[in-house]
Formats: C-alpha cells, structure tokens, sequence
C-alpha cells in the first residue's frame, strides 16, 4: 500500500494542509500547473488584534496568468521583511513565539529566492520538520506527464507507485473516479470538519487561518490540535 497526495503549493498553510501531508507517503508538489491569482499559492490569514489579516506575497504576472505556479516570480524584495514585521507584531505574546521566532525569522529576512514555489516549498519543509513530518516531497515536474487533468493525476499515481489518492473535497466535482478505478487506485476524500479548538489569541476562535498560528499558540502540543496525529483525517 502506498498513499499519495497531490496538490499545489500553498504560502503558509493552515493545519489540514499538513494533516493531509502527513497520512502520505509521499507528498507531489502539483506546480506545473497554471498559476491563480487570489488563491493559496501566494497568500494566507493570520489573526490580529484587529481580526483576520491577509498576507500576501507580491507576484509578476503575465498577461491572463497564462504562466504556472513554478514560473511565477515575486516583484517585490521587501515582502518578507514586511510579512515578519506583522506577524512578529501580532504574535509576539503567544506562548510559543519565542521558541520558533528564530526558523521563522531566518526564513523570512533571509531568503534570496525569487520563486514563488521555491518560497513555499521553504516554508512547507521547515514546519513539516517542526511537526516531526517525514512525508517525502517532490516536484510534478519531474515527471513527464499526460496532458488532461485525470489522466495527469492517474499517470502520476502510476509512476510513483501510488495504490491509494487522498484528495481534498473539493474535487470530487470534477474528478472522474471510474478512471482511478480501472488503474486499481482508491480515492480517499479528507474529511477537515471537527477539529478541536485551541488556545488562540484575540477573540472569536477561527480554525482557518494559517498553521503558525496553531504554532505560536500551541509549540510542542500542536499536533494533539491536527486529526492526522490522532488517527482521525
């Protein structure tokens, strides 16, 4: 049996991104695919003393962005700087903050990368090392792959060995599970309803923000907070 997800880069994800990691063996960055704008590649909320704030990394785009996600550059060198500065402000009395302030704080005020995947990819491996996740991780483009939506998922499966697809809801619109079923590879649809509710700052508790700010607030007992950890996704 091997278990295999596959899904785009996201900035800074929240919690069920890394559930859904961590019940893979095997974790494909889906990023050769076409970039969109106001969406998770490039952006995510934290909570504030004024209520949920987006961050958003700035992008170059090309024209209706025809350009995918792994060719997608950041136009603005200061973002990181920016992005720190407002969560060091927000975070700071959490009661983690100091214990993870300096992975962070490396990963925002000293990076020189220019991708946007690149970015992500950084900030994925490194909470998935705070989380004790070992999922292994590679690149869609690595492969050379068919060119309808199904059948790129499905040869991907095939070529890395996959017996089981775990996939978000959302795509049961549009995937069509009668060619998994001929190739022998069972979906599983995560299910991210129910999570329990955690110490967390300013007000109103909200589970869809990103993952660092179950981090701040909960360091060490964070993954007691993530269904994954407890046999539960």
């Amino acid at each position: 049996m091997k278990k295999i997800i596959i899904t785009q880069s996201n900035y800074i994800p929240w919690k069920g991104y890394f559930d859904s990691i961590n019940i893979a063996d095997k974790f494909i960055i889906y990023d050769d695919m076409q970039y969109t704008r106001r969406d998770w590649r490039n952006r995510n909320q934290i909570k504030t003393q004024n209520g949920l704030q987006w961050l958003t990394i700035p992008v170059e785009v090309k024209g209706k962005y025809f350009q995918k996600i792994n060719q997608t550059k950041i136009s603005d060198r200061d973002w990181g700087k920016n992005h720190w500065n407002t969560i060091k402000h927000n975070y700071n009395k959490g009661r983690y903050f100091k214990d993870y302030r300096e992975v962070f704080e490396n990963l925002y005020l000293n990076t020189d990368e220019e991708y946007l995947s690149k970015i992500n990819y950084n900030f994925i491996n490194s909470i998935c090392g705070i989380l004790g996740i070992k999922t292994e991780m590679v690149w869609s483009s690595e492969y050379d792959l068919l060119e309808d939506r199904n059948e790129r998922l499905i040869d991907l499966c095939k070529k890395c060995g996959a017996t089981d697809y775990y996939s978000g809801p959302s795509a049961q619109s549009y995937m069509d599970l009668d060619l998994f079923e001929k190739e022998n590879i069972k979906v599983h649809w995560f299910d991210y309803s129910g999570y329990p509710v955690y110490s967390q700052l300013y007000g109103e508790f909200v589970h869809a923000v990103s993952i660092l700010d179950l981090i701040f607030n909960e360091g060490p007992d964070s993954k007691k907070f993530m269904k994954s950890f407890n046999n539960e996704l």
